[in-house]
């Protein structure tokens, strides 16, 4: 069975920081893309950054490049989202994906159940 727990998230102010984690069991690990998305209240989810298997590659929506860094432990199985210089607008629900593809814009087979990031202004 997959299990993704994702812990971190938290009240912040904004210029702060915060550093995500996603624990992944029951899957080969190093062979999954993994990715980060958000969603916040009545709006649709988005995606936020994605690494390759290896940990070689890494992608990044435009609203969070520069400020957030995705990278991963493929002997703990874990991934972290370090996320830099918060905006309010960066305040939504943050939830870890796997996807057995090489590519990292096709469908995230598994799902965690998200983490609370707030940021105030």
């Amino acid at each position: 069975q997959v299990q993704l727990v994702e812990s971190g998230g938290g009240l912040v102010q904004a210029g702060g920081s915060l550093r995500l984690s996603c624990a992944a069991s029951g899957l080969t690990f190093s062979t999954y893309t993994m990715g980060w998305f958000r969603q916040a209240p009545g709006k649709e989810r988005e995606f936020v950054a994605a690494i390759s298997g290896s940990g070689i590659s890494t992608y990044y929506a435009d609203s969070v490049k520069g400020r957030f860094t995705i990278s991963r432990d493929n002997a703990r199985n874990r991934v972290f989202l370090q996320m830099n210089s918060l905006k309010p607008e960066d305040t939504a629900a943050y939830y870890c994906a796997a996807n057995p593809s090489g590519d990292y814009r096709a469908q995230y087979k598994y799902w965690g159940q998200g983490t609370q990031v707030t940021v105030s202004s």
